[in-house]
């Protein structure tokens, strides 16, 4: 534990039934880092807006990059995990995790949000940092999956990604409005 919060530690195997309590920790755990690579941190520094989803992964990470949190607002979070009421077989979470992301892309979505409702989030999410860019420069600290849906919001709204930087845990994309 750090902070109080739960940090995720490797789990053994468990069942789909399971998933639902490790996706709850999972959604409260902390992000561990072992350094920010100098080109996000040359990214960041442009930023005039820090926008957070209200995950602790995501604080954390804002955290890390030595930042304050300008907005923080759930739509922003990670579209959920969904699970099964399965008892069995036994299989390591991430192997779950992978399974019912996928499962999720055709549909499948008990005891989480649909595909459909997690697009129109990521709607709302695009035309939110497009008013938060009025400004200047965005930074958003979100998650995979709904970074992905936002991003293509924002291309259907006009706006390029022109820059790309990824590393081992870090990734970001630098949209800007197509002239």
């Amino acid at each position: 534990m750090r902070h109080g919060k739960p940090i995720l530690a490797k789990t053994g195997w468990i069942t789909p039934i399971e998933m639902e309590r490790w996706i709850d920790l999972y959604n409260r755990s902390e992000v561990m880092f072992d350094g920010v690579p100098i080109s996000t941190i040359q990214l960041v520094n442009t930023s005039t807006c820090i926008v957070a989803s209200t995950a602790c992964r995501a604080l954390s990470s804002v955290q890390a990059l030595g930042l304050t949190v300008s907005v923080t607002d759930s739509v922003f979070c990670e579209a959920q995990l969904p699970y099964s009421l399965w008892r069995f077989p036994r299989l390591p979470p991430f192997v779950w995790a992978a399974f019912f992301r996928l499962c999720w892309f055709f549909g499948y979505s008990q005891g989480s949000e649909s595909i459909l409702v997690a697009k129109a989030r990521a709607k709302i999410a695009a035309e939110k940092l497009i008013n938060f860019a009025a400004n200047g420069p965005v930074l958003l600290v979100g998650h995979c999956i709904m970074n992905r849906m936002i991003a293509k919001e924002l291309v259907v709204l006009g706006w390029v990604s022109s820059t790309k930087h990824e590393s081992k845990y870090w990734s970001a994309n630098v949209y800007q409005l197509q002239p």
